[in-house]
């Protein structure tokens, strides 16, 4: 029987990335910061990954300086690892160029958070990870706190085989502060899974005055064309590697991970592709809508670069007459965000020519609710004339007419599922009293178990709303209690 644990997402993913690292550079940001901690509680406790060895810390004053000790510590063919998010991801990126200019195989953890535009937003959304995309970095997203949990191992061990470098991703706060109840994969099931023949060969070409090389020259217009297409195999072969990894892993599990998952019926007419934590609410509306007569799909993107394009078309049921592709993510002045314009590429491939429409949801961590998906479908029945080409879900755009209208809340949490929700003041037990209490009943019952809460960033002194759920089925509700069966007010002046 497999252990199972109540932990947070970033918790999954430090815990799993402390096996394959021999080294991590860190500096805190939120909502990434506490995998660094953990990382570092744990190799100050003498805890050992994969290779005998407790992890080596180094902290930097900053983003940019932990990224030049990522890539210093991969010349010298250290398995690397930092945790960072937002601004700090992006103070990576002249160092990720080179480190995957020269394959290597790091692994940054991202705890997807926006980033700063008109006014500073510490909470989630795709917009630092879309910024990075362009850096030759392979991208692996989660859904969920059990998929970090299973899927961060693929991403360590799919760079130390395929030589490219991997950001593995996941919403910040909503996935990465979610407390679930997920199984543990163990240390000792993960350490036969590494490809030790390209350990080795990555240790081998490590910078050493015993056999010294020559790396990072300059290069001139004759040679340089031709040598940065000298990496397009490396990339052909990643989807392959990492689906290998991602079926190692469901043997181990028993689930059914793939590049692209599909959820829904099979001659399913109307379908969203999107990524991240939406995925569990969609998969529910999914339930719902065909249930009641629809006929409807959700594509879950896992691998996003490099963009695994036949497993895609292999996962889209043909049926299909009009997609929406959902992003978490604005690039004010495109034609369409980067998931949308790379789905609208692919479908240039594709036999059929079904309807294509693209939006924007959840921005610094907005809400997606059921009702706001169930517009989505609605919104794909329209014929090409009359559904809005782009638009916006959870939010009502009076300025520029982009949103489509909810018709109203719908929760379809298991209706035996307990549901609670505490209005708390920053700072007086609230949120660590219920991250202890969901935490105990996870750990201690055969209850499955969810908490999430809900802050702004003045954090001490603010409003804060514990959203805590529990009961005898998998809860997938990745949204804020709506119908409480208890509600606690700790301050009176909220009344």
């Amino acid at each position: 029987m497999r252990k199972k644990k109540t932990m947070d997402g970033n918790t999954a993913a430090a815990y799993i990335s402390y096996a394959f690292t021999e080294l991590a550079a860190i500096y805190p940001i939120t909502p990434s910061s506490t995998m660094a901690e953990l990382v570092d509680q744990w190799a100050s406790q003498g805890k050992k990954n994969i290779f005998g060895q407790p992890v080596s810390i180094t902290e930097m004053q900053s983003e940019a300086g932990a990224a030049g000790v990522v890539h210093g510590a991969l010349k010298i063919g250290a398995l690397t690892t930092t945790y960072t998010a937002s601004q700090g991801l992006l103070l990576m990126i002249p160092n990720m160029y080179k480190i995957a200019g020269e394959l290597l195989p790091g692994v940054f953890h991202v705890a997807s958070r926006a980033v700063t535009t008109n006014a500073l937003n510490i909470f989630g959304d795709h917009g630092d990870v879309m910024a990075a995309r362009q850096t030759g970095f392979a991208m692996l997203q989660e859904s969920s706190v059990q998929e970090v949990m299973d899927l961060s191992a693929v991403a360590h061990l799919a760079a130390i085989e395929g030589s490219v470098p991997f950001m593995n991703f996941f919403d910040g706060f909503r996935t990465s502060h979610e407390i679930q109840k997920v199984e543990v994969l163990d240390y000792d099931e993960l350490a036969p899974l590494i490809d030790q023949e390209k350990l080795k060969a990555f240790r081998k070409r490590s910078m050493n005055p015993n056999h010294p090389t020559i790396s990072g020259t300059n290069q001139n217009p004759d040679v340089h064309f031709q040598q940065r297409e000298t990496v397009n195999r490396y990339y052909d072969k990643l989807p392959s590697i990492v689906q290998k990894y991602m079926f190692e892993i469901n043997q181990l599990r028993g689930t059914n991970y793939d590049l692209v998952t599909y959820y829904g019926a099979e001659d399913a007419e109307e379908v969203i592709v999107a990524m991240g934590s939406v995925a569990q609410t969609i998969e529910q509306t999914v339930d719902y809508l065909n249930a009641n007569g629809r006929k409807v799909g959700f594509l879950n993107i896992h691998l996003y670069r490099p963009f695994p394009t036949e497993n895609f078309l292999e996962k889209l049921p043909d049926s299909v007459k009009s997609i929406a592709v959902l992003d978490r993510s604005k690039e004010p002045g495109a034609d369409g965000e980067p998931l949308l314009l790379d789905i609208q590429g692919v479908m240039y491939e594709a036999d059929i020519r079904p309807k294509i429409i693209g939006g924007r949801f959840g921005l610094g961590s907005k809400d997606v609710t059921p009702d706001q998906i169930i517009a989505v479908y609605d919104e794909l029945l329209k014929d090409k004339q009359q559904a809005k080409k782009r638009f916006t879900i959870g939010i009502v755009d009076d300025v520029t007419h982009m949103s489509l209208e909810s018709k109203g809340i719908v929760d379809l949490t298991n209706p035996n599922t307990f549901q609670a929700k505490f209005w708390g003041f920053g700072s007086d037990g609230t949120v660590g009293a219920n991250k202890s209490a969901i935490k105990i009943i996870g750990d201690h019952t055969d209850k499955y178990a969810q908490g999430y809460f809900s802050y702004d960033s003045k954090k001490s002194g603010g409003l804060t709303v514990s959203h805590l759920r529990f009961g005898d089925t998998p809860i997938r509700s990745t949204y804020l209690v709506e119908s409480a069966d208890f509600i606690a007010c700790h301050t009176p002046a909220y009344i």
